[in-house]
């Protein structure tokens, strides 16, 4: 059979994502402060803006998703001896490397310094070639080639660009776009939203629990911090594209997945910030500043801290005690410093469950490091060591903790605090243990809201703290 010469746009279309947002993230990633940089170049044309980046990052295509159902078609297509061309606006540097890792495309014709080989710009460029062609195309850029091609393939395209497409002759539509409504939910990770409930700790421990302004106050921090915990979740995603991508589970998250566009995810971003600071300003000034520190602290250690070893897990604990700094800050109590020493030490060990949970996995899938962390298997001993080291001085904190109340009577019946003392010993063990067996979730706190034991045990220690305020 005699086909034509198939032409095969990259961004959307073979790939889920667009790499031009895929290599600006790479570079941000290795200088913030390359954003300025971008401007200059944007200043000079897209073209040349997308040749300065390629020249500046190497992106790993191994792990890039792909459209799975186009791709087996062009594999079929391949084997029948069709010719495939790759025909992208992307540069010419990412054009060849991917030609090189996928081997089913003959050649390549793509953007180069001075030219953007986008929508009429490629027309002209395959026209030139040869005046009859099949294009697969997903944007509303394509919609051009779809006009003056033989054959047209729509792949992964959005309603509105499907409904614009079905005005050709479509051959064949691939992957087309589902609704993003789980992938959202996923992405801003609400069930994490239980890590905030430590704002409401200060209030708890304090005994205005029973004042209603003091809860509604608080009750709109915790939503304050939610929104803003989620749209930094979406800038460590954006971050840790390639790392995910390589994780075994990690890779279904959606942005690693390609299920949420790098553009929907910036916005998002965006958005749940602007409102996480509008609603902090109806609360007290110094919640907006203990906010603003989470949010730099949280920057810090997606851009930098999470590579060096130790410091990570440092940081996670100083995030996790930061939103019982935001509670007292709500409705003006000082933290105990006991209190404050407790949550490091046992934050602290949590973080490294996670990093032990990471680390027995590669060590169980025949892996010795990981991607995007400074980890080796080799150093499970150590951090296992740390790790319930931190557990039981935590415990021990939390009896000077106990002990101090009993002395400045705090709570009502503070002596019924001890009962807590072999619950949280034994919820501690139990994390360590599961770690140890290789059973323990990526993500500690995860793994709790699915334990039976760890939910009726963290349950009891609630119960407690609360009898020990009102008996």
């Amino acid at each position: 059979m005699n086909y034509t010469t198939l032409y095969v746009d990259l961004d959307g279309t073979f790939f889920k994502t667009d790499l031009l947002f895929e290599s600006i993230i790479v570079l941000l990633k290795a200088n913030p402060l390359n954003i300025f940089s971008c401007l200059f170049w944007l200043l000079k044309g897209k073209a040349y803006l997308k040749s300065q980046i390629a020249k500046r990052v190497t992106i790993n295509f191994i792990n890039t998703p792909v459209n799975r159902e186009f791709f087996d078609f062009l594999t079929e297509q391949k084997k029948l001896g069709r010719q495939l061309i790759l025909a992208t606006a992307s540069n010419e540097l990412f054009a060849q490397q991917v030609c090189q890792q996928f081997d089913m495309f003959d050649r390549f014709i793509a953007s180069d310094e001075q030219n953007n080989l986008s929508a009429k710009n490629k027309l002209r460029a395959i026209q030139l070639e040869t005046p009859t062609f099949s294009y697969a195309g997903n944007s509303k850029d394509d919609l051009v080639l779809f006009e003056h091609a033989k054959e047209a393939y729509l792949v992964n395209a959005s309603k509105s660009v499907t409904a614009k497409a079905r005005k050709f002759n479509l051959n064949k539509e691939f992957d087309a776009q589902k609704t993003q409504i789980k992938s959202w939910f996923k992405q801003l990770r609400l069930y994490q939203w239980v890590k905030n409930s430590l704002i409401f700790v200060p209030l708890m421990v304090s005994g205005y629990f029973t004042d209603i302004s003091l809860v509604w106050q608080t009750s709109l921090g915790f939503l304050s911090f939610g929104l803003l915990a989620s749209s930094t979740y979406i800038i460590n995603d954006l971050l840790d594209l390639e790392a995910d991508r390589a994780h075994k589970s990690k890779c279904n998250r959606p942005l690693a997945a390609s299920l949420i566009s790098i553009p929907a995810a910036i916005t998002a971003a965006v958005s749940l910030f602007s409102i996480a600071f509008v609603l902090a300003v109806f609360l007290t000034q110094a919640f907006v500043i203990v906010l603003l520190a989470y949010l730099i602290l949280t920057l810090f250690y997606s851009f930098k801290l999470k590579q060096f070893i130790g410091i990570d897990v440092i940081s996670l604990a100083a995030l996790y005690t930061v939103r019982i700094i935001a509670g007292a800050a709500i409705i003006g109590v000082e933290v105990s410093f006991w209190l404050l020493a407790f949550s490091m030490l046992i934050f602290l060990s949590l973080a490294l469950v996670k990093r032990c949970a990471e680390l027995k996995g590669l060590e169980l899938s025949g892996k010795s490091s990981t991607a995007g962390r400074d980890y080796t298997s080799s150093d499970y001993s150590i951090l296992q060591s740390f790790g319930s080291s931190s557990s039981f001085l935590s415990v021990l904190i939390f009896c000077f903790y106990v002990n101090n109340n009993v002395i400045s009577d705090q709570y009502q019946t503070p002596t019924v605090l001890w009962l807590i003392l072999p619950a949280l010993t034994y919820w501690l063990m139990r994390m360590w243990i599961k770690t140890n067996r290789g059973e323990m979730h990526d993500d500690p706190i995860v793994f709790s809201l699915k334990d039976k034991g760890s939910l009726i045990t963290i349950g009891f220690m609630g119960m407690i703290t609360l009898l020990a305020q009102i008996t």
